[in-house]
Parts: structure tokens; sequence; C-alpha cells
């Protein structure tokens, strides 16, 4: 079970507001979404939470590149939208294999190339550090630290939210 939020600093404070993911399929999809629910350009966070499991955060600036902290990457990576986050942040980009297949060289010889098997998903998921992966300064300028951050147990977007002052925004969505 996932919950995901937005939280929007406005010049009148943090405005919070439920999302469903559904259409979510890539970090763009995620990072359209978070810049449509601030026409202003003004800061978006992003939170997604799998129960107990892991817990990500977005962080959405105009038309900067997203910056993006995943508490356990392992887990996040067995997961559908952890997979979105820590595939952007190693680097992995198994998604975009099937780019410009004219600019490449085929002689015939890949045809039958099985796709990949579970076993090469799941080994995939394990290449992932069971450790918190991103950027740990997503949070400082708004009032937590690095070490805050990486300190934080099993009710996180809560003690997030508790940090940046947001945190009856918060639970309005919830």
């Amino acid at each position: 079970m996932y919950f995901a939020a937005l939280l929007t600093l406005t010049e009148d404070g943090w405005v919070a507001s439920d999302t469903e993911l559904d259409d979510v399929e890539t970090l763009a999809d995620l990072t359209d979404l978070a810049r449509e629910a601030s026409p202003d350009d003004d800061t978006v966070l992003v939170f997604i939470e799998q129960e107990d499991a892991w817990f990500g955060i977005v962080r959405v600036e105009g038309e900067e590149d997203p910056r993006i902290f995943v508490s356990d990457g392992a887990a996040a990576a067995r997961s559908s939208y952890g997979e979105i986050l820590t595939r952007e942040l190693l680097g992995d980009d198994r998604a975009d294999d099937t780019a410009d297949l004219d600019a490449l060289d085929l002689d015939g010889t890949e045809d039958g190339e099985p796709d990949d098997t579970e076993e090469e998903t799941q080994a995939a998921a394990e290449t992932v550090p069971a450790a918190p992966v991103g950027d740990r300064l997503i949070l400082d300028d708004l009032g937590m630290s690095e070490k805050e951050l990486l300190a934080l147990g099993t009710d996180a977007l809560t003690e997030i939210a508790d940090a940046l002052g947001a945190s009856e925004m918060l639970e309005t969505v919830r």
C-alpha cells in the first residue's frame, strides 16, 4: 500500500494535497505532476511511502532537475514507484533500451534474444544498496539536516512534516 502527497511551499506557507500515482510511469510523469501543483514555480515536495518499507522524496523547483532521496534503495527498487526513483538515481537506463533503433547497427543476430527474465529483474534490484540513496541534503535548507533525515524511522513522513512546519497540512490529506 502506497501513500503519496504533494507539499507546496507558497508565499502563505505549506499547502498539501494527496495525489494519485496511477498514471505515473516515469520520473518525468512524477515531475510533471509536481509542476502542475505549482504554477508559480514554488518548491514542491512529492512524498511517496510504502507501508514501513521505504519512503521517497522528490523535490521539484521550477524547471530545475528534480532532486531525489530514497530511504532504502533495495526495498524501493522492488516496488513499481520506488523503481522509478532508484533507476534515476543509480543510472539504470533499461527503460531507454528501445530508443532509436535506426541508430543501432543491427545485423539480424539480435532476433530471438529473450527479454529480461524475472531473475534478471530481481538481480538488478539486488544490486541496489539496502541503504539510503540520493540527495541527503534535499531538506537541509527547509529545516531538516542530513543527520536527521538519515535517522528517520517508520513514521518518517510525519517527522519530516513536523520539521518543515507542515504536519497539520500532511495530516489533512492522510
